[in-house]
């Protein structure tokens, strides 16, 4: 089975993207930015998981737009005659991010990297992302992308992303008040 030229521009779009977002992570001041201002390193994973499944499920939503209005080079992944939907590649990546956190790979439970915690945070979103944006199809056991029934992606992906966020950037204000009970807002 080989990937069609849908499969290798998907691959691309999402390698490029972690790509840059690790380079503008570890080469530039946002890194540093990012370490200083969120030093505990579970809500600094939660916070880049939060953008890359935000980023993710909006480069696929353009690609399934650019497929659907017949804009070149997007086409559906087809392997063996068969549409793959991108909730495959999707929940290949969550098992593969799982397994390494099983592992205890980039956790921080050890000397794993800083590097190795931000790869995994970063494609956990991207997993998450691509699964999510097809629950309508897993809800309902068929291909309801672009029907009413298919807006149960869409809120699937608001609730979840709104998960990430708040673990990501509200916990602080949880984590305040719990730190000093007497202080008065």
């Amino acid at each position: 089975m080989r990937w069609n030229d849908a499969g290798i521009v998907l691959l691309i779009l999402l390698v490029s993207m972690m790509a840059l977002l690790l380079a503008l992570l570890h080469r530039t001041r946002l890194g540093l930015l990012l370490h200083q201002r969120i030093a505990d390193r579970p809500r600094r994973r939660l916070f880049l998981a939060s953008v890359s499944f935000f980023l993710t499920f909006a480069i696929v939503r353009g690609m399934v737009f650019c497929i659907r209005h017949q804009i070149p080079p997007f086409h559906y992944i087809i392997m063996g005659g068969r549409h793959i939907h991108h909730l495959v590649p999707g929940i290949l990546i969550l098992l593969g991010v799982g397994y390494g956190w099983l592992c205890e790979f980039g956790t921080g439970s050890d000397a794993t990297s800083i590097l190795a915690s931000t790869l995994m945070s970063l494609l956990y979103g991207v997993g998450a992302a691509l699964t999510l944006d097809e629950f309508a199809l897993w809800l309902n056991l068929k291909d309801v992308y672009f029907v009413r029934e298919g807006r149960s992606s869409i809120d699937a992906v608001i609730l979840f992303g709104s998960l990430l966020a708040i673990g990501g950037w509200g916990a602080p204000l949880f984590i305040r008040g719990k730190d000093n009970p007497n202080q008065h807002p």
